[in-house]
C-alpha cells in the first residue's frame, strides 16, 4: 500500500498550527503556522524540507489561510492527501477516541465548549473552514481529553455536591492526552517492554505543563483537571491554589472574578513567582547571573513536579520508568536533575553526561546503572493525531 498524508490542523483563538504527516517519514514534509488571524498583519508562514517562506494575508481567516495552505500541501504531497486531523481539546466524557466528523460529533463538540471556551469555539472554526476548502476529504476530530476518560471515577471526581458533576459536569477530564499517550508508546519501545504491560510516570513539560499515571497503555491518574489551570506551576498558570483564594482576593482587593481568573492563567507560574519571564531558558540563564526570583521560580517547579509524581504514583502498580517530555522536558537537564533529587525515595538518580546528552530531540535513557528507569522521549502530537486519523480511514 502507498505511504498516505494526513494534514495536521491545531486551531488557536487566532493561528492554525498545521503540519502534513506522511506515514513513510518521521520528519515532516511541510509544516508551519498562520497567525494573526483576522487582523491587517495576518501572515502564512511555512517550512518546506529546509526552505522557509511566509505569505501575509491580511485580514484573511481560516478558511482564507486554509485555501492559501492548499496548493502547498498539494505540491508537497503530489496531490494525495488522504484525510485531516483536527486536535480538540476538550471532548467532554462523550468522546472516549477519534471522531469522524460529522453533524453529529460537530454539534457534541460545541455543546462541549462551556467546557474549554478558549478552545473549542477555535477548533470549531477551524473544522467549518476545513470542510468548506477540503469537502471531499474525510475529517476527524482528536480529543485531548480522550486518553484521559480511563481513569477511574475515584480519580476524576471532586468531593463536590453530586448534582454538580452530575448536571454541569464538574469532574478531572485532564489535558495533553495525546502526548502522554504517545510519549509513554514510545518509552516502552525504547525499553523493550510491552506498552500493555508496563507501567510509567510522564511529565509534559512546556508553557503548559502535566503529569500522568500511565498502566497498561491507559491513563489511570493525571495532574490537569476541569481546566487546564489546575496541577503544576506552568509558564503563566499558577497551578494547584488554595479554592478559596478567589474569595480572599475579592473581599480583600475588590478584584473581579474575570480578573482573578486572568492573572491566575496569564500572570502567574514562573512569570509571576520570577517577575522577569514564563521561558525557562530566559530563567535559568538569569539564574545563573543570581537573579532570585529566577531561582525561585526554577526551585518551585521542580518541587511541585515531584510532589505531582510521587502523587500519581498511587495509582501504579510498579514504576517502569519515568517519562520527561514536551520542550522543557526535552531540553532542560537542570529542571529533569532537580526534579529527580526530590524523587530519592522512588530509587531514581540520573546520570550527568547522559542527561546532558539529552536535548534538541535526542531520546534515551538518563538513568544511572541500576537505578529506575528515567527516559527522555521527544512528543510528537502531530504524529498521534495523523496515528488516529489513519485508524479511523482504515
Amino acid at each position: 500500500m502507498p505511504s498516505r498524508n494526513i494534514l495536521v490542523i491545531n486551531c488557536g483563538s487566532s493561528s492554525i498550527k498545521f503540519a502534513l504527516v506522511s506515514e513513510a517519514h518521521s520528519q515532516f514534509p511541510l509544516f508551519g503556522i498562520a497567525e494573526r488571524l483576522g487582523s491587517r498583519d495576518a501572515e502564512l508562514r511555512w517550512q518546506r524540507g529546509g526552505d522557509k517562506d511566509s505569505l501575509m494575508i491580511p485580514n484573511g481567516d481560516y478558511r482564507v489561510a486554509l485555501s492559501q495552505l492548499l496548493p502547498l500541501v498539494q505540491a508537497a504531497t503530489g496531490g494525495k492527501l488522504h484525510g485531516i486531523g483536527h486536535r480538540v481539546v476538550h471532548g467532554g466524557e462523550r468522546f472516549t477516541s477519534a471522531q469522524r466528523l460529522d453533524s453529529e460529533v460537530i454539534a457534541a463538540i460545541r455543546a462541549i465548549a462551556p467546557l474549554a471556551p478558549l478552545h473549542n469555539p477555535a477548533a470549531l472554526q477551524g473544522i467549518e473552514a476545513a470542510m468548506s476548502v477540503y469537502p471531499q476529504l474525510p475529517q476527524v476530530a482528536v480529543f485531548d481529553t480522550s486518553f484521559h476518560q480511563s481513569l477511574p471515577e475515584h480519580a476524576y471526581r471532586y468531593a463536590v455536591p453530586e448534582h454538580l458533576y452530575r448536571d454541569h459536569g464538574v469532574r478531572r477530564y485532564g489535558f495533553h492526552g495525546t502526548s502522554h499517550r504517545y510519549v509513554s508508546h514510545r518509552a516502552a519501545e525504547i525499553a523493550g517492554l510491552s506498552i500493555g504491560d508496563s507501567s510509567w510516570l510522564s511529565a509534559h513539560l512546556g508553557n503548559g505543563c502535566s503529569t500522568c499515571a500511565i498502566v497498561d497503555g491507559q491513563s489511570r491518574d493525571t495532574s490537569m483537571g476541569l481546566t487546564p489551570l489546575e496541577g503544576l506551576v506552568m509558564g503563566t498558570r499558577s497551578g494547584d491554589i488554595d479554592p478559596n483564594l478567589h474569595g480572599h482576593l475579592a473581599s480583600t482587593l475588590g478584584w473581579s472574578l474575570e480578573e482573578i481568573t486572568r492573572v491566575l492563567n496569564s500572570e502567574s507560574g514562573l512569570k509571576g513567582l520570577s517577575g522577569l519571564s514564563n521561558d525557562m531558558r530566559a530563567l535559568e540563564q538569569a539564574r545563573e547571573q543570581g537573579h532570585p526570583g529566577a531561582t525561585l521560580a526554577i526551585e518551585v517547579f521542580c518541587y511541585r513536579l515531584a510532589k505531582s509524581l510521587a502523587a500519581m504514583s498511587c495509582a501504579l502498580p510498579q514504576l517502569d520508568g519515568l517519562i520527561f517530555t514536551g520542550g522543557i522536558g526535552e531540553n532542560s537537564p537542570l529542571i529533569r536533575s532537580k526534579t529527580v533529587t526530590h524523587l530519592k525515595l522512588f530509587d531514581l538518580a540520573i546520570d550527568k553526561e547522559a542527561n546532558a546528552r539529552c536535548i534538541r530531540g535526542i531520546a534515551g535513557p538518563i538513568h544511572k546503572y541500576g537505578h529506575t528507569r528515567i527516559l527522555v522521549v521527544p512528543t510528537n502530537e502531530e504524529r498521534q493525531i495523523a496515528l488516529d486519523t489513519l485508524a479511523l480511514l482504515n
